[in-house]
């Protein structure tokens, strides 16, 4: 697994809400990161904190009322039917690398698409590219607010191609520029956007940090 696809289950894993479990995989996290030096400025300071601390200010920081959202189809769309179909586009491309939900998150969820783009990387770097300007906005949001949550996603934007825009402007300038999003063909959009957490197949589960946690399946 290259430093890219490491860096993204790193970040994936640390831009979940921080509970118990987190805690337990910080050492092990610290140790995958070896060669980012963002990710274990953010683990530093989380093992700094009490859990109950950073929980309270991971809620504060991912608000979408604040603009500050981890759902990436939520930049483009926003509560609109054209986010169900943006919604489907992510999860059909879930489906043809053979991945199976087991959690209730959204696929736009940014932890989920970022496993997904550590064992996919051409297809999850795209997924990551066409959704770039939101991306974008929400690591200068989160440094705007002035939280060591903006280390994790300088992190996640560092593996991306190019550099990254300096200003909200140039932010929004790449959903202008950036490549065209598919939506032709989609099956229509209903009940069952509310789709869990990818797990990659078990013959490619093996990596440097711990999984996602197993949960029932919806």
């Amino acid at each position: 697994m290259n430093a890219d696809a490491v860096a993204r289950l790193v970040a994936g894993r640390l831009l979940q809400y921080p509970d118990e479990r987190l805690y337990a995989d910080l050492d092990h996290l610290y140790e995958a990161a070896e060669h980012h030096p963002l990710l274990r400025e953010f683990i530093d300071h989380a093992r700094a904190e009490r859990p109950l601390g950073l929980a309270a200010h991971y809620t504060e920081v991912f608000d979408t009322r604040n603009r500050r959202c981890l759902y990436l189809t939520w930049w483009t769309d926003g509560d609109t039917r054209n986010r169900g179909l943006s919604l489907v586009r992510v999860k059909q491309v879930y489906r043809e690398h053979g991945l199976e939900f087991t959690s209730e998150e959204l696929p736009d969820f940014l932890p989920v698409l970022l496993e997904f783009a550590a064992h996919e990387e051409a297809a999850g770097t795209e997924l990551l590219e066409e959704h770039r300007a939101g991306l974008e906005l929400l690591r200068l949001a989160v440094t705007d607010f002035g939280t060591p949550y903006a280390r994790v996603l300088e992190a996640v934007c560092g593996t991306l191609p190019g550099p990254s825009p300096t200003t909200k402007a140039e932010a929004k300038a790449l959903a202008r520029s950036g490549p065209p999003r598919e939506t032709v063909g989609l099956e229509p959009f209903g009940p069952g956007i509310d789709l869990p957490w990818p797990t990659v197949p078990a013959a490619s589960t093996t990596s440097a940090v711990p999984a996602a946690p197993e949960r029932t399946p919806a």
